[in-house]
């Protein structure tokens, strides 16, 4: 898949996201590990692929809720309670 089809399906690389966002790739990557966010396909290559809008307002809510002091196991128990 090409850049511009990823960019026209919403989807960006994980580093994409990150410049995005404006926090690092490591974040992103694990808040990925710890099921806050989720890599809706990779790549041939294994690179992650997010979808644009739904990810960075998930990192949204989570930098507000670190703002406030909530902790990672907290923010991820509300996420699940969402769902």
């Amino acid at each position: 898949m090409t850049k511009s089809m990823r960019i026209e399906k919403g989807l960006l690389k994980i580093g994409e996201i990150a410049m995005e966002a404006q926090v690092p790739v490591s974040m992103i990557r694990h808040y990925t590990d710890l099921g806050l966010l989720k890599a809706m396909q990779y790549t041939d290559s294994g690179y992650r692929l997010y979808e644009k809008d739904e990810t960075l307002g998930i990192v949204r809510m989570i930098m507000v809720a670190k703002s406030r002091k909530t902790s990672l196991s907290e923010i991820k128990c509300s996420f699940e309670r969402m769902v």
